[in-house]
């Protein structure tokens, strides 16, 4: 094998190599673009899901306060006399009533 024979094998080998591992890199880079876009949708979504589940506990935070503030109204006397005048028909000894005409 001459001299120029041999040069010639190693180029087209190196050309060969070359191809070979442009090919690689460029499957490789695919992938990586197609997982990182799958992984933003999955990012976008767990994102909007974090803002439904915020915003709920907000209102839960809120339905807990209202709650609590119910709570400390049950214990007062003035609850106490409305459920009385209310469910029970009860007034003070002194109270005049009026009663709307029908």
């Amino acid at each position: 094998m001459s001299r120029t024979q041999r040069e010639h094998r190693r180029r087209s080998q190196n050309r060969f190599a070359m191809m070979s591992i442009s090919a690689v890199v460029i499957v490789f880079l695919t992938v990586i673009s197609i997982k990182s876009m799958e992984l933003q949708a999955k990012n976008d979504t767990y994102a909007a899901r974090e803002a439904v589940l915020t915003k709920e506990i907000k209102a839960e935070q809120q339905r807990t306060e209202e709650i609590e503030e119910y709570k400390k109204y049950v214990k007062t006397k003035k609850y106490v006399e409305e459920v009385a005048k209310d469910k029970l028909g009860l007034v003070y000894d002194n109270e005049v009533i009026f009663k709307p005409e029908e």
